[in-house]
């Protein structure tokens, strides 16, 4: 077999290696992106339910106050209706106790609403930092061996790439621009050899006057129908 013929199955044995540790590398990421994402979703999540707590804590508090004034005004209410002695005026001091007591009453019921909605995501924010937690702790542990495995594909792609330095300097420099010009579009390999009187790649027929110079000097051609290189077996 032609020198020029070894060293270009050299360099594609290499760089079908190199592929390879690269679609390894390639196939952890979408794995890290499914997690990332449910990381993302899981604090957002959390986010949501603490401005929630957040909300009705100042809703709460907001109550608390109004009541508080609502009860000071109801008791100077009552106090001013013990004071009353005309029938009018104690007509409209009763007036103002009861609108006083009604007033009272709804918000207190509205406080008792906001207080169990507060229980209720003050339980889901904890739920869900319970859930975030865990969810990272997994995470965590998986992200661990993807590192593992990343680093071992990393130092053999490494070495790989250092290999297909050397094999891509025994190449002559015009043989190895077409080369990598067809390996740039054709991941499947840029040099294969003729089977019978046709192309390996793409089955087309090669003239014979071609194939007896390919035969007799070890020459490199280019298939005319689907560009890769050809080379007469042994």
């Amino acid at each position: 077999m032609h020198s020029d013929v070894e060293s270009l199955l050299a360099l594609q044995t290499e760089d079908q290696a190199i592929s390879e540790m690269e679609a390894r590398l390639a196939a952890l990421e979408p794995r890290l992106r499914e997690m990332d994402l449910a990381h993302a979703a899981a604090v957002e999540a959390l986010d949501r339910a603490r401005h929630a707590v957040e909300a009705e804590e100042g809703g709460h508090r907001e109550l608390q106050t109004r009541i508080a004034q609502h009860k000071a005004l109801h008791e100077r209410n009552i106090a001013q209706l013990d004071s009353v002695r005309r029938m009018k005026e104690a007509t409209a001091a009763m007036s103002q106790v009861e609108q006083a007591r009604r007033i009272l009453a709804e918000e207190e019921g509205a406080l008792q609403g906001i207080s169990r909605r507060l229980t209720e995501l003050r339980g889901t924010v904890e739920t869900q930092e319970r859930e975030l937690a865990e969810l990272d702790a997994t995470h965590g542990t998986e992200r661990a061996t993807i590192d593992e495995a990343r680093a071992v594909v990393d130092g053999q792609l490494a070495e790989r790439r250092a290999t297909r330095v050397g094999s891509a300097a025994r190449v002559e420099r015009i043989l190895l621009q077409k080369y990598d010009r067809i390996r740039s579009v054709r991941r499947d390999g840029a040099i294969f050899p003729l089977r019978g009187p046709s192309c390996g790649h793409c089955d087309t027929s090669v003239p014979m006057q071609r194939r007896n110079v390919m035969a007799a000097k070890g020459s490199i051609e280019v298939c005319e129908t689907c560009g890769v290189l050809l080379y007469a077996g042994t």
